[in-house]
């Protein structure tokens, strides 16, 4: 191609894996034409050649979303071994894509089974409140399909491209609850080798399905409520605070204002998990 602009054409046209670009061109530069190009199809490799050869531009490059920069001169063998590389990363990311579409489409509102009264009122909450950033507490007997809402709530919402990181309460000692839920750093305790990401970071953009948060000891129910109010999280080891967009959804099998009569859980994060409040039916209601 002569230009970006025709490269930018060209990819509008047929099917492209890989692009080439150098980074000065007439009309459009290099940077630009990437930025273009991805718009399209954000699946697309982009390598950049350049005589520029700076960290300047690199960084640039790579910014604009560059998979590689060669600068030249450079032998036809080097931009074989680059392209090779760029395609592996094309194919995992379009395997990627379509884990996320398979799993996208089992989670779909009408795949619900369930034409009783009691199922239809649950679809109908979902299709009402999946676009809800708001906080859902999901209560309901062992085996009623807590952990299908919550997926379908995330699946069908605007958050479905990010992350949806279930943890199990319940399942986690009580020595390495803030480590697991805020990270830490490295050295901030014995075989703590390398920083870590806690699961707020992990569901980042996404949401945090919190299963059996009745489970949580009083001691973490006061961390998780500075976290889901500040929306900040400090790893442990660490002096600064980073911050996280994240959607809270719970479950419980137990009633949670009851825990919170008997002290087991507290009150002011109670009200700020139940936000909007579903009721499994049980099994024997909906035959």
């Amino acid at each position: 191609m002569s230009s970006g602009l025709d490269g930018v054409e060209a990819v509008k046209d047929q099917p492209v894996h890989v692009v080439l670009t150098d980074l000065q061109m007439p009309g459009i530069d290099g940077l630009e034409t990437i930025d273009r190009i991805s718009k399209i199809d954000s699946k697309i490799i982009a390598i950049v050649m350049t005589g520029y050869g700076t960290v300047d531009y690199a960084v640039r490059a790579m910014k604009a979303g560059a998979f590689d920069f060669i600068t030249k001169p450079f032998e036809p063998d080097t931009v074989a071994v680059v392209v090779r590389k760029a395609l592996d990363v094309y194919k995992l990311k379009q395997e990627n894509h379509l884990l996320r579409k398979a799993v996208r489409d089992q989670y779909r509102l009408e795949h619900l089974v369930g034409t009783s009264a009691p199922m239809r009122m649950v679809l109908d909450f979902v299709e009402k409140v999946a676009d809800s950033d708001s906080t859902v507490l999901i209560e309901g007997e062992s085996g009623t399909g807590k952990e299908l809402i919550a997926r379908m709530l995330h699946f069908n919402s605007m958050r479905r491209e990010r992350p949806l990181v279930p943890v199990n309460c319940g399942a986690i000692p009580e020595s390495l609850m803030e480590s697991e839920f805020f990270g830490y750093r490295k050295g901030a305790f014995t075989g703590a080798e390398s920083d870590r990401e806690g699961f707020f970071q992990a569901a980042n953009g996404g949401t945090l399905f919190l299963d059996e948060v009745a489970d949580l000891p009083l001691a973490m129910q006061v961390k998780l409520l500075r976290a889901i109010q500040e929306k900040r999280v400090r790893k442990v080891g660490s002096v600064t605070e980073e911050a996280v967009d994240v959607r809270i959804i719970c479950a419980t099998h137990r009633n949670l204002r009851e825990c919170v009569d008997k002290g087991t859980f507290r009150q002011d994060l109670y009200y700020r998990l139940n936000v909007i409040e579903l009721r499994m039916p049980p099994l024997r209601a909906r035959l």
